[in-house]
């Protein structure tokens, strides 16, 4: 059996395929090299720039697995592909303590003006006096929107920061934790700080708009490192500048990379950016390409 790896793999990944008995071609196709080519693999294990589309899906007449190196499925047509009776793929698990010790460290970043202090001290200035007003994690309501994986290990960590933590998650109604589940409402309403661990669904559109930022807490703390778009960056950049939003700290976008349009908020004084890193560590990248190899194992060796 032949697998496709588009978007690359960790060699731990490739070796345990290739132990399988597993023929293993990593190569990165363009749409139209994909299409012409899909029908030749029995699976395919992409990451977050190929796109699977229901045309991929019709090509891939021997297609026995559909595999997603990290959480989102955004770029596989996964209705589809349950329907023609393929199995999709995912490692959800793999890459959470990664983004959770990110969203933390935004925090922390916004918090004491990391972001700042680190540019202008390198132009030589010494900013003390305007940074002197930083505040704490510890005492804070730290209220997560998404109580999956990710959010569970970010609870944890700001549990042991000494923070409340409270959690909305439509599929979550108990926890062994000590964070109160609450409504959506309720997490915006009452947080100092909101990290969103959630999906984004294209046909609701943003999780966190302009109506419910005007809810939450003056001088609240945004941080999104789910998925572009969960939280409408048109309504940010607004409360930005009005200061109903005292900072945010971004590792998606709307667009990725941004475009000339999104500078404004990328160049924002009080917001913390990364280029969609999360899950991005050495630990991470092992535990992905491990998870995901057995995984297609599991379903090919059927």
């Amino acid at each position: 059996m032949r697998v496709l790896v588009s978007d690359g793999i960790e060699k731990i990944g490739s070796e345990l395929l290739k132990s399988a008995g597993f023929e293993v071609v990593e190569q990165k196709l363009t749409p139209e090299e994909l299409l012409n080519e899909i029908e030749k693999y029995d699976a395919i294990i992409v990451r977050s720039a190929t796109k699977v589309t229901k045309e991929v899906i019709d090509r891939g007449v021997n297609l026995k697995a559909i595999a997603r190196g990290g959480v989102g499925l955004d770029n596989i047509d996964v209705a589809y592909a349950k329907e023609k009776g393929i199995p999709v793929l995912n490692t959800p698990g793999a890459s959470s303590i990664s983004v959770a010790e990110l969203a933390i460290a935004h925090m922390f970043a916004v918090s004491r003006f990391l972001q700042l202090s680190n540019t202008e001290m390198r132009q030589g200035k010494w900013p003390k006096k305007e940074y002197s007003k930083g505040i704490e994690l510890t005492g804070k309501t730290l209220g997560l929107l998404g109580f999956g994986n990710i959010g569970r290990e970010v609870a944890k960590r700001g549990l042991g920061l000494g923070m409340k933590v409270i959690a909305f998650d439509p599929f979550v109604n108990s926890t062994d934790m000590n964070v109160t589940l609450v409504s959506k409402d309720e997490v915006i309403k009452n947080s100092d700080f909101i990290s969103l661990h959630m999906p984004l669904i294209k046909s609701e559109g943003p999780a966190i708009g302009e109506k419910e930022i005007n809810e939450m807490k003056d001088g609240v703390i945004i941080v999104n490192c789910a998925r572009g778009g969960v939280v409408s960056e048109k309504a940010l950049l607004n409360a930005l500048n009005n200061g109903k939003v005292s900072a945010a700290a971004l590792d998606v976008f709307e667009s990725e990379p941004p475009t000339e349009d999104q500078k404004e908020l990328i160049n924002h004084p009080r917001v913390s950016v990364t280029p969609h890193i999360g899950a991005s560590t050495v630990e991470a990248q092992d535990r992905v390409g491990e998870e995901i190899a057995n995984k297609v194992i599991d379903v090919l060796k059927k």
